[in-house]
Order: structure tokens, then C-alpha cells, then sequence
């Protein structure tokens, strides 16, 4: 029995975008380099946009509207793009589930996850990638993860549960000013009702997470999954039998990690550092 799925790479609607910035700059007599130029962006970037590689995003949206005069018709077209066609080809599977979820357990090793991260701190996140994007390409990430966490602001939002390595405070990625940013971000997110956050302090054996980290989601009609990323490669676990594991292990996690009240107090320690 398959207990894993990887994402497939399918046409998105972004093609379908992109062909028509190809088709309203044609008609306004420009090639892609002179449009580049009128636009103040790569030619690599125009060719990304109009072959769908790239999203096009909001404000870029507006600007090719005000170049090319199509009277606004980018920008409503990305406007009623749904939140899953902004993101990635390999993530749109999470975001499918993440925008109808009731409950997300989220484990982390290396980074603060995207749901909880500042602005800077996940621009900083893109800036250190290798290979490096675009940067037109960074700032469309950071835009649809910014988007992702307006689930915390819905009228019955999910409940949230995060525990953390220690060892992912102690890095300051950006800078240490971004850092104190994002762990003030993460002290005001612990002290939510329909959140729980806590530590794994360095050096904390038994360890249940080892073999690294998961997210496990459940929406309104009881439906389960674990979403899985590794580098380059993401999967969808949805067979009840793995989910069930990875259940069992989050269960211990929490059971090795600080308390919330300790976590806290970790994280007030750390802002006074």
C-alpha cells in the first residue's frame, strides 16, 4: 500500500496569466527586452512570468497594467487567483489542506516554521537558499507565506501547536535584530488560546524526532495527513496507518519538550540576551 504521495507537476493557472502579459505585450508592439526595460526588471524575469514559472504578483500586476494600458485587467485576474495557485507547484497539495484545517501539529528542527514567521525573517530565509532565486521569484515566496498565515485572523481560526529546537533561536538568521523580531513574534503567538508552543531544549534525550521534522494536519470532516518536506522533495502522507506513527511521535514530542509555561520563559530569557 502506497503511504506516501509526491507531488505531481501539473499545468497551473499562471500559464494561462502569463500567456495573456505575452499577449497584451505583443499587441503593444514591444519585445520582451524592451518591455524589461520599461518595467525596470530582467528579460528572464518577463519570460518567467509569461511561461508561468513566475507568479505574477500584485503590484507588478498593477505596473504591467499601467505600462501596457489593458485598463486593469492584470491586476482583477490575480486578484481572484486562489490562495493555492500563489504557491508553489510542490506545496499547493499542503495549502489544499492547510486552508481547511481545524487542528496543525508542526515540528521544526532548522527554521521557525513558515506560519509563524516574520516578514524579514522570511525574506532572510530565501536570501540564504542555494541556489538563490530570482529575486522577483523571493519576493513572491514571501508573499504567498505571509498570505498562508491569514488562517490565525478567520473568526474560528485553527488550533495551532508548534514545538521548536532550541537550537533554531539560538541561529539568528538576518541578523540578531531580526531574530529578537521573530522571537517576540513567537512569545505574542504562545500566549494565543488556539495555540500551544514549545521547546526542545539542546542536549534532550529520549528524543522522538530524530529522523526530523512534520507537520500533521486534521480538517473539519476528520481527514489526517502528515506533510513531509526534505530538500528538494515534499510528500503527502494520508495512509491512517503511517499517520497514525507520526501522531504517536508528535505525542512524545510534546512530552519531551518544555512545558509552555518553560517555554515562555525560555523565549523571554533568549529577547534578554
Amino acid at each position: 500500500m502506497q503511504s506516501a504521495r509526491k507531488q505531481p507537476k501539473k499545468v497551473g493557472s499562471w500559464q494561462a496569466v502569463g500567456a495573456l502579459v505575452a499577449h497584451f505585450r505583443r499587441q503593444a508592439r514591444h519585445t520582451q527586452e524592451q518591455f524589461a526595460e520599461l518595467a525596470n526588471i530582467h528579460v528572464d524575469t518577463v519570460g518567467s512570468i509569461e511561461q508561468g514559472r513566475l507568479a505574477l504578483q500584485p503590484d507588478r500586476a498593477e505596473q504591467f497594467d499601467e505600462l501596457l494600458g489593458t485598463g486593469g485587467a492584470l491586476a482583477v485576474l490575480v486578484a481572484k487567483m486562489p490562495v493555492r495557485e500563489r504557491m508553489p507547484q510542490f506545496a499547493q497539495g499542503l495549502v489544499d489542506i492547510e486552508q481547511e484545517a481545524v487542528s496543525i501539529l508542526s515540528y521544526e528542527t532548522q527554521m521557525v516554521p513558515g506560519l509563524l514567521q516574520t516578514e524579514d525573517y522570511c525574506r532572510a530565509s530565501f536570501e540564504c537558499r542555494f541556489p538563490r532565486f530570482e529575486d522577483e521569484a523571493a519576493e513572491q515566496w514571501v508573499a504567498s507565506r505571509m498570505e498562508r498565515q491569514e488562517i490565525w485572523q478567520r473568526k474560528q481560526p485553527p488550533f495551532g501547536h508548534f514545538i521548536l529546537e532550541e537550537g533554531l533561536l539560538r541561529t539568528a538568521l538576518g541578523g540578531p535584530e531580526i531574530m529578537r523580531e521573530q522571537i517576540r513574534k513567537l512569545r505574542e503567538y504562545g500566549d494565543r488560546v488556539h495555540m500551544g508552543l514549545q521547546i526542545m531544549p539542546l542536549g534532550r534525550v529520549p528524543h522522538a524526532g530524530l529522523a526530523g521534522p512534520m507537520l500533521l494536519l486534521e480538517t473539519a470532516h476528520h481527514e489526517h495527513a502528515v506533510y513531509l518536506e526534505v530538500q528538494r522533495a515534499s510528500f503527502l502522507v494520508d495512509d491512517p496507518d503511517e499517520v497514525s506513527v507520526y501522531q504517536l511521535k508528535y505525542g512524545m514530542l510534546r512530552s519531551q519538550a518544555l512545558s509552555p509555561d518553560e517555554s515562555a520563559r525560555l523565549l523571554d530569557r533568549l529577547l534578554g540576551e
